[in-house]
C-alpha cells in the first residue's frame, strides 16, 4: 500500500507538537505501507520538487515550491512574504498560498502512484482534496487542530473555517485526536460522527538521558514549567495568574515558560506588570536535550490550554520525569489517570494544587510513578494500525 500524505512540518524543523506527531505516525506507518510526505518548503533552486530520502526505505518526503510556514496566521504570512515574494512567484496572503498548494498537489497526483490520501490539517486540506478529484483514490483527513481551537473560541476566522468543513466534508474517513476534537467537528462542523474515527497521538519510545547541569541545580528552588507556543490557545496568561497568586503564599518558586509565539511580550510585559519577573523565566522555544533538560528540572508541568485537541508535552514531561498539571480542556487526558487537572480559568485551583506538588514530595512521587503506567496506553504503533484499518475498510469498498 501506498500513501500520499500531505502537512506543513516535520522536525527538526517543526514550530510545535503537529511536525512530530505527522513524523512519528509516518515513521510508523512505514512499517507496514511506504509513505510519500509532501512539504511545502520555499526553495532557493528553480525546481519544483525534489525528494528527500528517510533512514526508513518505506518513507520518502517530497517538497514542493510553497511559503506556507507552521502555525502561520494571516497577519504573520502577510509580513513575511513582502521579504521572499520576489516577482509576485507565491500567493500574496495566506488564503492564496494555501489555493496555490492545492494546485501543487494536482501535479503531484498525475505524476505519482499511489493507493489512499492522508491530509493533515487546514493547510494542506485543498491539497488532499485535489489529489482526489484527479486521482479519484479515497481521502482521510486528520484534524489535529480546530479554527475553535488555535483562536480559543474567539474571533474564528470563516475562511480557515470553510476550508476545514470543506475538507472534513470532502474526506472519505475523518481522524480526530481525542474525544475532545470529535465533539467539536460533529457540533460546529456538522460532520456525522460514524464519519469521525478517534486515534490519539503517543510519546515517541525512546531511552531517556539523564542529564547533568539542570535549571534546578541553578536556581536552588523550586520549578514549575509551561511549555508550548505562547498564544491564546495555550493559556498562557492563565499559567501567569496562577503563578502569581502562588507567590503570594511562596516566594521561593521559579516559574519557566518555555515556547514563543504571538502573545509573548504581551505576556513578559503583564509578568512585569504583576511584580513577578523576579521569579520568571522565559527560555524561547527549546527542542532538543535542551527540552530534556527542562523537563528534568521540573517538579511540575503545567498545560492551562483553553482547549488542546491532544498535548503532545503532556508525555514528554512524564517520559522525563516530572508530573503534570493539565486543563480540564486537555484531550490527552481522556487517557491519562494518574496527573493533576483543573479548569484552565480557575486560577485559584491551579494555584492549590501546584503549591501542593510543591509542599508535599509524596504526592509528586506517586503521581509521577503512576502516569509513567499510564504511557503504555499511548502508541505510534497502535496508531498506525488504526490508520492502516481505516484505509483497507476504504479500499474495500
Amino acid at each position: 500500500m501506498k500513501v500520499l500524505m500531505f502537512g506543513w512540518e516535520l522536525p527538526p524543523k517543526n514550530s510545535g507538537g503537529l511536525g512530530v506527531a505527522c513524523f512519528n505516525l509516518a515513521k510508523a506507518l512505514g512499517r507496514s505501507a511506504k509513505i510519500l510526505f509532501v512539504l511545502p518548503k520555499v526553495l532557493e533552486v528553480k525546481k519544483e520538487n525534489f525528494d528527500i530520502l528517510f533512514a526508513n526505505t518505506n518513507i520518502k518526503v517530497k517538497t514542493v515550491n510553497s511559503s506556507l510556514f507552521s502555525y502561520a496566521t494571516c497577519r504573520q504570512y502577510s509580513k513575511n512574504i513582502l521579504k521572499i515574494n520576489l516577482n509576485g512567484f507565491y500567493g500574496s496572503t495566506l488564503f492564496e498560498e494555501v489555493a496555490r498548494y492545492g494546485k501543487l498537489a494536482k501535479k503531484i497526483a498525475e505524476e505519482e502512484k499511489f493507493d489512499i490520501i492522508h491530509a493533515h490539517d487546514w493547510l494542506s486540506f485543498l491539497a488532499g482534496i485535489e489529489a482526489k478529484r484527479i486521482s479519484k483514490k479515497p481521502l482521510v483527513v486528520h484534524v489535529h487542530a480546530t479554527e475553535f481551537d488555535r483562536t480559543g473560541g474567539q474571533g474564528v476566522n470563516p475562511v480557515v473555517y470553510q476550508i476545514e468543513k470543506r475538507g472534513m466534508e470532502e474526506a472519505d474517513k475523518v481522524i480526530a485526536v481525542s474525544n475532545l476534537t470529535k465533539k467539536i467537528i460533529v457540533e460546529k462542523y456538522n460532520i456525522d460522527e460514524n464519519k469521525v474515527k478517534v486515534v490519539y497521538n503517543a510519546h515517541e519510545e525512546k531511552e531517556i538521558k539523564k542529564h547533568k547541569k539542570l535549571l534546578k541545580d541553578v536556581f536552588l528552588k523550586p520549578i514549575v514549567i509551561f511549555v508550548g507556543r505562547i498564544t491564546i490557545q495555550k493559556g498562557p496568561d492563565y499559567f501567569l495568574e496562577a503563578a502569581k497568586k502562588c507567590l503570594e503564599y511562596d516566594k521561593n518558586i521559579m516559574f519557566v515558560m518555555a515556547g514563543s509565539g504571538d502573545m509573548q511580550n504581551q505576556i513578559m510585559q503583564k509578568a512585569a506588570f504583576l511584580g513577578i519577573a523576579d521569579n520568571f523565566l522565559f527560555s524561547g522555544f527549546l527542542r532538543g536535550e535542551d527540552l530534556e533538560r527542562l523537563y528534568q528540572s521540573a517538579d511540575l508541568f503545567v498545560m492551562p490550554s483553553l482547549s488542546e485537541p491532544f498535548g503532545l508535552t503532556v508525555l514528554e514531561a512524564i517520559q522525563n520525569g516530572t508530573p503534570v498539571l493539565i486543563s480540564k480542556q486537555t484531550g490527552v487526558g481522556e487517557n491519562l489517570v494518574h496527573c493533576l487537572k483543573t479548569d484552565f480559568w480557575d486560577t485559584e485551583d491551579m494555584a492549590a494544587k501546584i503549591l501542593s506538588v510543591i509542599k508535599y514530595k509524596e504526592l509528586r512521587n506517586c503521581l509521577l510513578e503512576n502516569s509513567k503506567k499510564d504511557l503504555k496506553k499511548f502508541s505510534w504503533l497502535k496508531a498506525a494500525g488504526q490508520c492502516l484499518d481505516i484505509y483497507k475498510k476504504l479500499l474495500q469498498k
